[in-house]
């Protein structure tokens, strides 16, 4: 018989190993069948993502270790473990480990699920593939990823 319920160990997962950060897909598209994605993110030393928004998603965080600092609608929030943030869509957001940090730890929520599929497409590119403008831009806009620019300065 056929397991209608998902158990996973802690690092397992679909994983996908960045230069900044770690992040395992816990919950995926196909398990919630679009309704939502949960990942677990490993913030590494060198994290930051420039300030972007998405049209048809949001997102949720929620700290579990170390301190994320985040720009939304233009406050800075310093996010210590247990806290929760949502940004609904059309919201422009950014976030980066909270200074004096070198490691944090979130969990994500995805609403609907679809970022998943970007982390799968992007896992797939060369260093030519990210250095392609027009590539990187067609891929964004297909998963929702609206970029505004880089990350604000922090006051």
């Amino acid at each position: 018989m056929t397991k209608r319920y998902k158990y996973l160990e802690p690092g397992e997962g679909t994983n996908y190993q960045w230069a900044s950060d770690h992040t395992f897909v816990k919950i995926s598209a196909e398990d919630t069948d679009g309704k939502y994605t949960l990942m677990e993110d490993n913030l590494k030393e060198d994290f930051a993502l420039g300030l972007h928004k998405h049209v048809h998603h949001a997102e949720t965080f929620y700290v579990l270790e170390g301190s994320v600092d985040f720009y939304i609608e233009g406050d800075w929030i310093t996010a210590k473990p247990g806290a929760c943030i949502h940004v609904p869509a059309n919201v422009e957001h950014a976030c980066t480990l909270s200074n004096g940090f070198t490691t944090s730890k979130m969990l994500m929520i995805f609403q609907p699920s679809g970022f998943d599929k970007y982390l799968a497409e992007i896992a797939e590119f060369s260093d030519e593939d990210f250095a392609d403008e027009t590539l990187m831009q067609k891929t964004f806009e297909k998963h929702d990823l609206i970029q505004l620019g880089p990350l604000p300065p922090r006051p």
